[in-house]
């Protein structure tokens, strides 16, 4: 900023208007607006700069004073005041680049470029012109030197033959300037003069010059200018303001007002301390009234002297200066010509171009050039030029041999050309002549590839027309066969027309008579039926009742013997116990002064004690582990057996459990036997007292090295096993990853193939329905639509086939009405939808094999599991096997000391009796005494499951022989086809009423085993921890021990409680779902009830009278979040609920998904009352009403996604309140009571998430005819940032648009019509999960549009096209941060454009750059990379084509990419579309119907 404010300032100050005073002095208007802002600009007062602009200071030996100066010199000092503050800002700027070029290497070379005014010539001509004409005759000797020179050494190079010419030399015209006695320097002695005056110094150039020079010469009308001869032309000066200019210094006075400025950036500009220097830097000498000279101090004389030079004295020392720079570099030329003077477009003024190129000297140097050899040719260049001249004998292998024949044979003149080492040389005009050679042999062969062309073209036109006479005559032929064809047809119709007119009377004779013969055969085959029925359930009644009291018998003796045998163990181990405390008190008694003196060796003996105990733990926790393996095992077997084989495991497994019984009983008689055997070691360790202590010491120490060294070689193998099983984990996650991605992959495969179908049915289906429409419009008379008969009313699931059914009926009845017309379409399109629904069936298989791949791959990765767990059990079993060592080596070290002991039983010590005997005795009873408790417990544990798993088999065995008390109608009192029909319905009614029970009881059972799974573990867990706080509470003082024992309690207690209060929990649910089922058992029984007391009356009673369900009274206290309404009354309900409710108006103003919760409330009421029919016409009219309304207004966006939001909805409410366990995990207990009890709609729920797949899709296809026209205009040709295009490629046509007004459309349009797609579907209560995937759509639609666009446009492709890419780009992904959907994959989306952009903006030259191109554009093909670099086009002179060479680079690097050869992306690709699943927390009781919606006949439940 302080460098523009500086420049501003030098502006304002040349504007400041100096006014006369008088003749002397002159004065500045106050409050001139120029001068202030000056000095407002650079920091000085007002009235000191205004003063010192009109006034300088002189000084003499004596005394100072103040004079006034007049108008044209107050200008002048003005306008030295100007240059000078510029030429300080510009050494300013030139010494702070360099200060931030210079570097501390050595330089060794430079490139400079000099910039100059051309030769000046103007109607006056002033120093400046002067000057510039001075500086242009030293360049142009320069370049008449260098010129020449260089021509004459190629020559002298090549060894041509060559006569040195002579040139204009203009060194006269330089010695007249700046000899001595010269221009310039009489200029600077008169300027030095005290009255030096332009008359003067005039006078002083005629009398030295006019006369001896002839360059020099005098006007005749004038005595104050002269001429001087250029080498360009003759110029007239005028000699006013040459010494002024000249001179041009600056007065002291002003330059101290600058110094005292409060800019800080001035201050520095003028920090040299110069007293008066000039524009450049330097100050003329003293002499002359109109400028002030400051007297120099004594100590800077020598300074001063510096400062005396003059303008034309420096110009000439910089221009010396320069010469020398340019004949010490290789300088190239540049020549500007300039059109015209007036700087008008098309305008060109040849008397001015030739007086530019004269004065430039161009004439000069192309004369010279011509006398020559001025065209040139290289061999290679030559040969590579005038191949096409030279016949194949004249090819040689040496290519300059060859030139020189070929040259010697085409230019007959020897002295047009010259041969040099490695150049061929030509006069003017030779290459003419070859290039017109060249041109007509070329000319000859194009006209011979013409004549070929134009020969092949005739022909085929020729074969074109003969094809179409052919085509004519066979189309002729073709209808003449179908007029007899059609004669034909109608013949044969009128045949069938009366055979099928004969079959039917004859058909209605015959179905009359099957009808009687049916009637009979089913009243007989009914009766006997019942008979049969009878005798089988009276049969299978007494089966249970038989079962139930052998089981009963069973479980009665087993009880008693499990109780007698319980009481007999507790006897006896209750007296064993008493017998063994006794001795032990005995023994304390008389061993405690012994205790006192061995406590190191009850040390020793409680670390053995511990580990042993430690080894019987491990041990019951490896049988525990593998009995809960075993039982894990034993479930899942059971669970994928039937109910029959269920019922027969039963009686096997009891006899397992018997059978474990026994082995149990044996591994009780083995305990026994191992604990006499233990009793009888006890005895033979009575001589291990007191003995070789010295030996049992050093046999611990060795047992410790050994027991450390087991441990080192136990982490080294833990730390290899936890390596080991770390890779494998690794691995196994690895290959987990990638056939989870593949798997993943296959599946949206499948899910777009299964889309594409449905999308594929629903166009048949639309076609169908036009073709129909057209059948029923075509037709003469109405005719009646005739139904199927044999149709069912009591189908209660709705499946595809159905609807085929229809359809084909619906053609069948289109076809009687219409009978002319052709049935081959018809049955095309019935043979495609059969196709289709095989095609769909197959999907459907593939889809559930590839689940049933992914199920395998985890059933292999669970394996893989087990076997890393497996390594775990071997690690485990490893460190159980050094357990088992360890103690195999303390026991053979307790039978050596025993041995010992034995050879000295004479001692006193070991004698039984003695203390040592006593403590080793004691030591040894309470560890066998330990071992038999935990084997007790063992045994009761086990004992206690076998009793559990018993219990819980007995409990299933009476479920599942449980028979439901429906009381069932007596048969065999039906005597008409009413009653049979009303007996069918009733065991319908039974049959799924059974299905219903056992289903229950299955969930029950399974729910039951689960319970008694976690009851196990929690048993296992419990007694692991009382085995823990019994080791601690023995090691603790009694205190402290009863304290922990009851915080043990305490938590016990705490525990349990939470247990019992989750059990009560579960019986509520359990309970109310028993109140629902009692509801709908009682309305059976109620419904059953009335039809045995119709039953009673007259058959016809029974057939005019129909039977109405039995309505429990309920409570109508609280809403229950149901909707019931009448079955005349469900047109109506779809009427105003979906085909007359608009999304504008009414529908924004609801709560969103209104509509779909209103249609789940009234289909929960049908649910509620079990009224099959009504839910599935209720389901079916919705589905209908809801495509009927889509192939109306499927072109309104708000429409199709008001209607997508609510399809969602209504498919969320199905699977919330469907009562499965995976839907029903974040709903609030009154959720779980609203859901479904009667029907289950998996079904259903298909067909509803094909509807919305169908709306999803026409949603985007809607998006996409929007946002179609704006693309292109909006990424590509619209400039959202100025500037950046520039100018557009050169030779490129201008494009035009198919959009009428394709400028409207910008970015901001995209962007205002994406945030209103957004908007609207946010209102609509739309998924965020469909949301981001129809966003992902969207912006997949503008990246392959754009880029398509940009493959097939050149002048797009180009480096400032991608810089606005990128930039449209970053605006789209700021929408998507600013909306929050940055993860919804939209972004990857746009990643083939992305590349594009990057692509258009990187360096394209060398092999790096071609590696790094390869490793960026991983989202395009190598095709579309290949048509880009083919299309880049240069728009300005800095960038470059794309050479063939680094394309073919890159073709190469690419060769290996697996990938597709297309090269534009499928802008009607649709990403296939999921639903995940997102429950409402919108409580149905709560909902409200507005009276908008004119559903009033809807009744609160």
């Amino acid at each position: 900023m302080g460098l523009f404010q500086v420049l501003a300032a030098i502006l304002h100050l040349g504007n400041v208007e100096i006014k006369d005073r008088d003749s002397d002095s002159s004065v500045i208007a106050p409050n001139n607006r120029h001068l202030m802002a000056f000095c407002e600009l650079v920091g000085v007062a007002y009235q000191d700069m205004s003063h010192w602009l009109c006034h300088r200071k002189l000084k003499t030996t004596s005394e100072t004073y103040i004079k006034p100066l007049p108008r044209l010199q107050a200008t002048n000092a003005r306008d030295a005041l100007s240059k000078h503050i510029y030429a300080k800002l510009f050494n300013w700027i030139v010494e702070h680049v360099n200060k931030a070029l210079i570097t501390n290497i050595k330089q060794h070379s430079f490139i400079g470029v000099l910039d100059i005014y051309g030769f000046e010539t103007f109607e006056i001509n002033s120093f400046e012109q002067f000057c510039i004409n001075y500086a242009n005759e030293k360049l142009q000797q320069q370049f008449n030197m260098h010129v020449f020179k260089l021509e004459q050494e190629e020559y002298m190079r090549e060894q041509i033959p060559w006569t040195l010419i002579d040139f204009y030399d203009n060194q006269p015209c330089i010695n007249l300037i700046e000899a001595k006695m010269g221009i310039l320097d009489l200029l600077d002695e008169e300027c030095k003069m005290p009255k030096g005056s332009d008359d003067s110094w005039a006078q002083k150039l005629y009398n030295t010059h006019l006369k001896s020079c002839s360059l020099f010469e005098k006007p005749r009308m004038s005595n104050r200018a002269f001429i001087i001869q250029h080498f360009a032309d003759k110029v007239e000066y005028q000699c006013d303001g040459f010494l002024e200019k000249n001179k041009d210094t600056v007065n002291e006075e002003q330059i101290n007002v600058l110094k005292a400025s409060k800019f800080d950036l001035l201050v520095e500009l003028f920090r040299d301390g110069e007293k008066a220097t000039s524009p450049t830097g330097q100050v003329p000498g003293t002499g002359g009234r109109t400028r002030l000279s400051i007297k120099p101090d004594k100590g800077r004389e020598k300074s001063s002297k510096d400062h005396k030079k003059t303008v034309g004295c420096q110009f000439r020392n910089s221009l010396q200066m320069l010469m020398e720079t340019l004949n010490a570099t290789t300088p190239h030329y540049v020549r500007c010509i300039k059109p015209n003077d007036f700087k008008m477009a098309f305008s060109f003024d040849p008397k001015r171009a030739v007086q530019q190129l004269r004065a430039c000297g161009v004439l000069e140097t192309i004369r010279i050039s011509a006398a020559g050899f001025p065209s040139r040719w290289t061999y290679q260049e030559f040969f590579s030029r005038y191949r096409v001249l030279m016949k194949q004998k004249d090819v040689l292998s040496d290519k300059k041999l060859t030139c020189r024949n070929v040259l010697e044979k085409l230019v007959q003149d020897q002295d047009k050309y010259q041969f040099g080492k490695t150049k061929i040389f030509f006069r003017a005009g030779q290459v003419a002549y070859l290039e017109k050679l060249r041109a007509d042999k070329l000319r000859a062969a194009c006209i011979r590839i013409q004549k070929t062309i134009r020969c092949w073209l005739a022909r085929k036109k020729y074969l074109r027309m003969r094809s179409a006479a052919i085509t004519i005559q066979r189309f002729t032929r073709g209808y003449q066969a179908r007029c007899l064809a059609k004669f034909m047809r109608r013949t044969q119709a009128a045949t069938i027309i009366q055979k099928y007119q004969r079959m039917c009377v004859e058909r209605k004779r015959y179905r009359q008579k099957q009808a009687a013969a049916l009637a009979m055969q089913t009243i007989l085959r009914a009766y006997m039926a019942r008979q049969k029925y009878q005798m089988l359930l009276r049969e299978h009644k007494a089966v249970i009742i038989q079962k139930r009291i052998r089981g009963w018998l069973a479980r009665c003796w087993y009880k008693r013997c499990l109780e007698s045998i319980v009481y007999l163990q507790c006897c006896i181990r209750r007296m064993r116990a008493r017998q063994e405390l006794k001795k032990l008190k005995i023994e304390a008694r008389s061993v405690e002064h012994f205790k006192k003196l061995n406590k190191g060796m009850e040390n020793k003996i409680m670390q053995l004690q511990r580990k042993i105990d430690e080894q019987h733990k491990d041990n019951r926790s490896l049988n525990e582990r593998l009995s809960g393996l075993e039982t894990s095992y034993t479930t899942e077997s059971e669970k994928m057996r039937g109910e029959l084989s269920r019922l027969r495991g039963y009686e096997e497994e009891a006899k397992n459990k018997t059978n474990q019984v026994s082995s149990l009983l044996e591994e009780l008689e083995r305990v026994k036997k191992e604990l006499s055997t233990t009793q009888q070691e006890k005895k033979t360790i009575e001589d291990w007292a007191q003995t070789y202590r010295s030996e049992m010491e050093k046999m611990v120490s060795e047992l410790k090295e050994q027991n450390g060294l087991l441990k080192k070689e136990k982490d080294d193998l833990n730390r290899s096993i936890q390596e080991q099983s770390q890779q494998m984990t690794v691995k196994m996650a690895r290959a987990i990853a990638e056939e989870t991605q593949q798997l993943e992959t296959d599946l949206n495969e499948e899910r777009s193939r299964y889309q594409n179908l449905l999308t594929e049915h629903l166009r048949l289906e639309e076609k169908y329905d036009d073709l129909k429409e057209a059948m029923v419009l075509s037709s003469n008379k109405p005719g009646h639509r005739r139904t199927d008969s044999t149709h069912s009313s009591n189908e209660s699931e709705y499946t595809y086939n159905s609807e085929y059914a229809e359809m084909e009926e619906g053609s069948r009845a289109a076809e009687d009405v219409t009978r002319g017309i052709d049935t081959s379409l018809t049955l095309k399109l019935q043979k495609r939808l059969t196709e289709l629904e095989q095609e769909k069936q197959s999907l459907r298989n593939e889809l559930e094999n590839k689940e049933d791949q992914f199920q395998r791959a985890r059933a292999r990765d669970n394996a893989e599991f087990k076997k890393a767990r497996g390594a775990e059990l071997e690690y485990e079993s490893l460190k159980r096997q050094e357990l088992e060592s360890e103690n195999k080596k303390l026991r053979h070290d307790l039978a050596d000391m025993r041995q010992s002991l034995l050879g000295n039983a004479a001692t006193s010590t070991g004698a039984p009796g003695s203390p040592a005997y006593k403590v080793l005795l004691d030591q040894l009873n309470a560890s066998c005494e330990e071992l038999e408790v935990r084997k007790e417990e063992v045994l009761i544990l086990r004992s206690q499951l076998v009793s559990q798993k018993e219990a819980m088999h007995h409990k299933d065995e009476k479920e599942t022989m449980t028979e439901p008390s429906v009381s069932v109608q007596d048969v065999s009192k039906l005597k008409d086809s009413d009653e049979i029909k009303q007996a069918y319905i009733g065991l319908k009614d039974t049959n799924r009423l059974l299905e219903h029970q056992l289903q229950t009881q299955r969930r029950t059972h399974d729910s039951e085993v689960e319970v008694m799974r976690g009851e196990l573990q929690s048993v296992k867990e419990e007694n692991s921890r009382q085995q823990q706080l019994l080791a601690q509470n023995l090691q603790l003082p009694p205190e402290a021990r009863i304290e922990a024992s009851l915080q043990h309690e305490i938590t016990r207690l705490t525990n349990e409680n939470l247990d019992l209060m989750e059990q009560l929990e579960k019986q509520d649910r359990t309970i109310r779902k028993l109140k629902k089922q009692l509801k709908v058992y009682s309305k059976r029984i109620g419904e059953m009830g009335a039809g045995q007391t119709e039953g009673q009356t007259s058959p016809g009673q029974m057939v005019e009278e129909p039977i109405h369900p039995v309505n429990i009274p309920r409570r109508e206290k609280d809403f229950q979040g149901m909707l019931e309404y009448k079955k005349e009354d469900e047109l109506k309900l779809v009427k105003n609920l979906i085909l007359e409710l608009k999304p504008r108006g009414v529908a924004v103003n609801l709560i969103p998904g209104l509509p779909a919760y209103i249609l789940f409330m009234c289909l929960r009421h049908a649910d509620y009352v079990n009224d099959d029919q009504k839910v599935r016409t209720l389901l079916t009219s919705t589905i209908n009403s809801i495509k009927k309304i889509l192939k109306k207004r499927g072109d309104d966006f708000e429409t199709v996604s008001f209607w997508l939001a609510n399809t969602c909805r209504f498919l969320h409410c199905l699977k919330q309140y469907s009562g499965d366990d995976a839907f029903m995990k974040h709903n609030t207990s009154r959720q779980n009571e609203h859901c479904l009890s009667n029907f289950d709609l998996a079904e259903y729920r298909q067909v509803i998430s094909d509807l919305a797949i169908q709306i999803y899709q026409q949603l985007i296809k809607c998006m996409e005819n929007i946002l179609q026209p704006m693309i292109v205009s909006a990424m590509l040709e619209h400039e959202t940032i100025q500037g950046v295009s520039g100018v557009k490629p050169t030779g490129l046509r201008k494009r035009t648009s198919s959009i009428a007004d394709e400028g409207t459309y910008t970015l901001d349009s995209i962007l205002r019509q994406l945030s209103a797609f957004h908007s609207t579907m946010c209102q609509h209560g739309t998924d965020p999960e469909l949301i981001k995937q129809v966003v992902k759509q969207q912006f997949y639609i503008i990246g392959a549009v754009t880029l398509n666009n940009l493959l097939l446009r050149k002048d797009m492709c180009s480096w400032s096209k991608g810089m606005q890419i990128r930039y449209n780009v970053s605006q789209l992904e700021e929408w998507l941060r600013d909306k929050g959907l940055m993860v919804c994959g939209a972004k990857e989306t746009l990643e083939p454009l992305i590349q594009a952009a990057q692509l258009l903006q990187v360096k394209k030259k060398t092999d790096e750059d071609a590696e790094a191109i390869c490793s960026m554009c991983q989202a395009l093909t190598t095709a579309q990379i290949v048509k880009v670099l083919n299309l880049y086009t240069p728009v300005n002179e800095f960038e470059e084509r794309v050479s063939v060479a680094f394309i073919r680079t890159i073709q190469t690097r690419l060769r290996d990419r697996c990938e597709s050869p297309q090269l534009l992306m499928d802008t009607k690709v649709i990403y296939p579309v999921t639903f995940p699943f997102n429950p409402s927390s919108l409580a149905l009781e709560t909902v409200q119907i507005p009276g908008s919606l004119n559903l009033g006949f809807l009744t609160r439940v």
